[in-house]
């Protein structure tokens, strides 16, 4: 397994895991479950914690996709942009869930204030996600490019006249 390889296997845990929790959280809040609001700290915690690794496995993963054919440097800065600002976000959120979860386990009144904080803050880090996600499948993936040039497009001269 390469860094690229890897680089592509830990970047879905915090865009999936953050979407999961704030799924998780949000059904705690509607079933009025303690258990279940903490779990999802739980997994903003360990969403943050593949957050860090995803960050740090970016630079191998670089150094091996730019030298691939039709790979744009300005794709994987736009990503690299993108990236830092989700890794930040999930630091926080991954540190405030780390934070609720020591004064909920305390009994402190204030901490249904941290898990609203965490709600809104996994809102924000589902939007970011889906930029990071995207710009990081555009390096390669050229069909899902929005510019339309860099799709695949099919010969006209196939086979279609042999009816």
């Amino acid at each position: 397994m390469n860094d690229a390889h890897l680089h592509l296997v830990v970047t879905h845990l915090p865009i999936v895991g953050v979407l999961i929790g704030f799924f998780v959280l949000l059904t705690g809040y509607f079933t009025k479950s303690p258990q279940v609001k903490t779990m999802a700290l739980g997994i903003f915690i360990f969403s943050s914690l593949a957050a860090i690794a995803a960050f740090f496995t970016g630079e191998g993963a670089e150094e091996i996709v730019e030298k691939l054919p039709g790979v744009s440097e300005t794709l994987i800065h736009a990503h690299e942009e993108q990236a830092e600002i989700f890794y930040t976000m999930m630091l926080i959120l991954g540190g405030l869930s780390l934070v609720t979860f020591l004064i909920h386990y305390k009994k402190y009144a204030f901490a249904k204030y941290g898990f609203i904080v965490v709600l809104l803050l996994s809102i924000s880090s589902i939007v970011m996600s889906k930029f990071v996600g995207t710009s990081g499948g555009e390096i390669v993936h050229t069909e899902i490019r929005s510019d339309g040039n860099n799709l695949i497009q099919l010969d006209s001269n196939t086979d279609d006249d042999d009816d």
